[in-house]
């Protein structure tokens, strides 16, 4: 785990640290190297004549305080991506709240790499183990608080992260749920309950089969509780969990399917919040349920024109196998709903629809919900955190998109039309109308694209934990 600490001047940092600052930080030494970089419009980075630090970045003013576009964190990501040091010293004298909570997330995940899977050589010799903030005497008490809130998140994305990373030959349905029950055991505060593939038949949880049955890995329903109070009405979040989404007999491109490890990150992502709920010991109700299944093809494959029963009783017709993501998750949902049917609220988060990307690209989550309060609560935690939502419409003029001449509804409209809200109306028929519900199409944020690649974001953890501290 990354560690921090706080100072009030530099003469106190350790030696051989990489100091981060604002150009116009009083609190610099009165050096002719640090007014030449002072000079420089733009980043300013050294590892010459910088004694007794190790690396010397100075960034421009402005960049402190621009939550909209994190461009602070988006300078520091290369100079981070091979540390000189082990520790960071880090100028949060005149910064953004927003802007240092991004940016703390940022350094606390430097804690996971791809290398620490094991699965390729690599010579990571440095990595960084502590944050030093460089803060005026005044401020210490404040950024306390709020720098190990932004460690505890960064746990939980470091946990979703990591798990979600791991290629789908391995991170199967129940090594999704090994992992879990290992890291909830770590937490008195968290206990798993798992069903496996006969227990959901068992259950009634229909779709969730559907999707799983055709895979030689069964699908499973993981929900992990946590009772931070002893009485009080239960929070709950529902993830997409498919470990690997081949389309089914609705076969994805090759191209399509590269990035498909990543199709459990909603369920990840319920994990890595449980994991930071419980280290900040929240004095909340919570159940995160985790929907898992492989989405493979074979003999016993669902086929598009099966119908399927929920375990509330609905019928789909599963016209699109490749839509399979909004099964999983209104099995969850009415699932959920019917262990908490007072509910304070139901979130469920998804990989859902690439067209969400388009509507939105990568820096906003898709918000659809018909609960005006939840909306208005996420959208603000949101702003609050810098890992933002945007809304989309979800009313009856979407209905026509989920009707089946021989089921309850259909799970893709024939229309190719407003695939996101349509899967959002789709959804919310199994979430009973008494319980407050939110959707988050995470497609677009689920994953950090850089150089081509791709990597799990965490997100919108952070959102969510910011959310549930408003809201306790």
């Amino acid at each position: 785990m990354i560690t921090f600490q706080f100072i009030t001047a530099l003469s106190e940092a350790d030696p051989q640290s990489h100091l981060i600052a604002r150009a116009g930080c009083a609190l610099l030494p009165d050096s002719a190297l640090i007014a030449e970089m002072r000079d420089e419009k733009n980043v300013a980075d050294t590892r010459f004549g910088c004694a007794p630090f190790s690396r010397i970045t100075l960034l421009p003013d402005a960049l402190w305080q621009d939550s909209l576009t994190e461009g602070l964190v988006t300078a520091l990501r290369p100079l981070l991506a091979s540390p000189v040091s082990a520790e960071v010293v880090l100028d949060v004298t005149d910064i953004d709240d927003v802007v240092l909570a991004q940016v703390l997330r940022f350094l606390f995940n430097q804690a996971h790499r791809l290398s620490d899977l094991q699965l390729k050589k690599t010579s990571d010799t440095v990595r960084l183990e502590r944050i030093t903030a460089l803060c005026l005497p005044e401020q210490q008490d404040r950024l306390t608080a709020l720098f190990r809130q932004q460690q505890a998140i960064a746990q939980g994305m470091v946990a979703a992260r990591r798990l979600a990373d791991t290629p789908s030959d391995r991170c199967t349905p129940q090594f999704v749920v090994e992992e879990a029950q290992k890291l909830c055991a770590a937490l008195p505060a968290l206990r798993c309950e798992a069903l496996d593939e006969k227990q959901i038949v068992e259950q009634g949880l229909g779709l969730l089969h559907a999707v799983g049955k055709g895979a030689t890995c069964p699908p499973r329903l993981l929900a992990i509780h946590y009772d931070g109070v002893s009485d009080g009405p239960v929070r709950c979040y529902v993830g997409k969990g498919i470990t690997f989404d081949t389309g089914g007999l609705w076969l994805k491109e090759g191209a399509g399917m590269y990035t498909m490890k990543y199709d459990m990150c909603g369920a990840a992502n319920v994990l890595g919040l449980m994991l930071t709920v419980a280290e900040l010991g929240l004095p909340v109700r919570i159940m995160g349920v985790l929907a898992l299944a492989e989405n493979a093809i074979g003999p016993d494959a669902m086929q598009p024109g099966t119908v399927a029963t929920a375990c509330n009783g609905t019928t789909v017709e599963i016209n699109n196998t490749d839509a399979e993501g909004r099964l999983v998750l209104a099995d969850a949902l009415a699932w959920a709903s019917q262990r908490h049917p007072q509910a304070r609220y139901i979130i469920d988060m998804a990989t859902l629809t690439g067209a969400v990307v388009k509507a939105l690209g990568y820096e906003l989550s898709g918000l659809m919900t018909q609960d005006e309060p939840l909306r208005a609560a996420l959208t603000l935690a949101g702003k609050q955190s810098g890992d933002e939502v945007w809304s989309l419409p979800l009313d009856a003029r979407l209905k026509k998109q989920t009707e089946s001449a021989i089921a309850d509804l259909c799970n893709t409209p024939t229309n190719n039309a407003a695939i996101s809200a349509s899967a959002a109306w789709l959804l919310h028929h199994f979430c009973p109308p008494t319980i407050p519900w939110a959707h988050l199409d995470i497609s677009g944020t689920a994953l950090w694209r850089e150089s081509g690649r791709s990597v799990a974001s965490g997100r919108p953890i952070p959102l969510l934990v910011e959310h549930l501290m408003e809201d306790c």
